[in-house]
């Protein structure tokens, strides 16, 4: 299962809240579903990559069920 819990830890260790992510022109819909647990394409992965200056793996990550 993936799962979203190192993206909102790396937003709290580079003190970034969901309200500066959508000042840097994150979606605030995609940001809902992610917090819904919804998937996302590769494209938002990339974009938040991108926004955070971080790499995929502190975004997100796999878990076995």
């Amino acid at each position: 299962m993936i799962n979203y819990k190192p993206l909102f830890e790396t937003m709290s260790k580079k003190g970034i809240s969901s309200y500066a992510l959508f000042k840097m022109g994150f979606s605030k819909a995609t940001y809902h579903s992610i917090l819904k647990g919804n998937s996302i394409s590769t494209n938002t992965i990339d974009q938040l990559c991108r926004l955070l200056k971080c790499s995929v793996s502190e975004i997100i990550e796999y878990t076995d069920d």
